[in-house]
């Protein structure tokens, strides 16, 4: 329960105890990591998105429970959690995190993410219900990149369940086809190299075009 109407707290305690699994490659699934009483007010109070594609945070007019989220995400205490559950040094690595709130028919093919990421980290805010049942949307660890329904785990995009997963060649992800609303904040921590930079560079440039497109849409 969060200290104010206002504010989120994850449940790091559940991220402390969750176990690494290895197949079919290293990740963490935190069911539940935010609390029923602070996703009831999280529903309610996403950002509007109407469109496909990936937001930066000041391209959205956050609600004070959605900023106070991503500050939490965006904080210390999660990264060195992380780091210490898949043994890596992250204290300098720098971050990038962005939402998501409609799936377009393109995405969720095969795919592993760029090298540049690290660790990606995906935190999913969708009340449970029907349509995820169907498994459309459900996010698929895959033992391959050739077949969508050879995987080890699939994960219900829904009540603020966390996954974590280092990235490599072999961590093949992505969903079934799925169109409609679908709240995803991802957060990655990134290499120090130059295509890094570059890509944050690019996460800089979008947000601002996204908000200058929003404000002169008003």
């Amino acid at each position: 329960m969060s200290a104010s109407s206002n504010s989120v707290e994850p449940d790091y305690a559940a991220l402390e105890k969750a176990l690494v699994d290895t197949d079919p490659f290293p990740h963490i699934v935190v069911p539940h990591f935010i609390g029923k009483e602070d996703l009831a007010r999280l529903f309610h109070a996403m950002p509007e998105i109407s469109g496909g594609g990936s937001f930066p945070p000041s391209a959205l007019r956050l609600s004070p429970p959605v900023a106070s989220l991503v500050e939490q995400m965006q904080g210390q205490k999660l990264k060195q959690i992380i780091a210490k559950k898949l043994n890596l040094d992250l204290e300098d690595a720098p971050s990038m995190l962005t939402l998501r709130g409609w799936t377009r028919e393109k995405d969720g093919r095969i795919h592993t993410d760029s090298l540049t990421k690290r660790v990606t980290i995906l935190l999913y805010l969708n009340p449970a219900g029907e349509k995820w049942e169907k498994q459309d949307g459900c996010l698929r660890l895959l033992r391959s990149p050739h077949d969508i329904e050879n995987y080890s785990q699939e994960i219900m995009p829904v009540d603020g369940t966390l996954v974590i997963f280092p990235n490599s060649a072999a961590a093949w992800h992505g969903h079934r086809q799925f169109v409609g609303q679908r709240y995803t904040i991802q957060l990655n921590y990134m290499t120090k190299d130059f295509r890094a930079r570059a890509e944050l560079c690019r996460h800089k440039i979008s947000a601002f075009a996204k908000r200058f497109s929003k404000s002169h849409s008003n």
